[in-house]
C-alpha cells in the first residue's frame, strides 16, 4: 500500500525491502499488519472517501514524495508483481489488529498502482485516537499463488458520538491457523497494468454495502 502511508514506510527511510512481502515471506512477516510496529499516521473522518493507492519497488523508494501523480501508462509498463490481479479487502481495526471491519472489496483486478481503489470511511463509525490501536488495513489474496498480504497505516479518525463499526470480518488465508490453498480470481494481465476498479464494486464501496 502507498496511501494511506503504511507501516514500515519511513519519510527518512523511505521503504522497507520487504514492506511488499506477503505473509511467512520472513519469520519477521506475521500478522497483524506485516509484522511492522506503529508508523506515520494518517487523519480520516466518518464519511470519508479514501482513494488507496499502492506501492511497489520499481516505482523508486522516494515515489511517496511525488504524490498525487500516477504511473505514466503509456509506453514500457513497470512489473508490478501483482500476479494478475486478486481480492482486496479494506478494513478498520481499533484493537492493533486483533479484529478488522470490512469496508471494502474489490476482487479480480486488485491490486494495481496505475489506479486509485476508492474506499469509504463507514459515515457512523466513532471516533479513534488511541496510539497504535487504530488502523485502516488493506488485504490482498493473490490470484493463483497461495499468499496472503497484509499492510496496514496507523489512523485517527474522526468519527460520530455512539458510532459503531461494520460486523462483516476480512478473509484470512494461506496462514498458519486459517484455510490453505486458497486462490482469488484475477484478471490475467499478470504483472501488466490491469483493467482497475470495477465500477459496480465502486459503487459499492462508496455507498457502504458493507456497514
Amino acid at each position: 500500500m502507498l496511501y494511506p502511508w503504511p507501516r514500515g514506510y519511513s519519510s527518512s527511510k523511505g521503504w522497507h525491502k520487504e514492506i511488499h512481502a506477503w505473509i511467512g515471506f520472513s519469520p519477521q512477516r506475521v500478522l497483524p499488519c506485516n509484522g511492522y510496529g506503529p508508523g506515520l499516521v494518517t487523519r480520516l473522518r466518518a464519511g470519508q472517501q479514501v482513494d488507496v493507492r499502492f506501492w511497489g519497488p520499481k516505482l523508486g523508494k522516494n515515489y511517496m514524495n511525488r504524490l498525487p501523480p500516477m504511473p505514466n501508462p503509456k509506453g514500457s509498463q513497470l512489473n508490478q508483481a501483482r500476479h494478475g490481479g486478486g481480492r482486496c479487502q479494506f478494513s478498520l481495526s481499533n484493537d492493533g489488529g486483533k479484529t478488522f471491519h470490512l469496508i471494502g472489496e474489490y476482487t479480480h483486478s486488485c491490486p494495481d498502482f496505475y489506479y486509485a481503489w476508492p474506499v469509504k470511511i463507514p459515515d457512523n463509525v466513532p471516533d479513534c485516537n488511541e496510539e497504535g490501536k487504530c488502523l485502516f488495513v488493506w488485504s490482498w489474496t493473490a490470484v493463483n499463488m497461495d499468499q496472503f498480504y497484509q499492510n496496514c497505516a496507523d489512523v485517527v479518525i474522526t468519527g460520530k458520538k455512539d458510532g459503531k463499526y461494520p460486523k462483516k470480518g476480512i478473509q484470512i488465508v494461506d496462514v498458519k491457523g486459517y484455510p490453505q490453498k486458497v486462490f482469488a480470481t484475477g484478471d490475467g494481465f499478470e504483472n501488466k497494468k490491469g483493467k482497475g476498479p470495477n465500477p459496480d464494486e465502486v459503487k459499492e464501496n462508496l455507498q457502504g454495502e458493507w456497514n
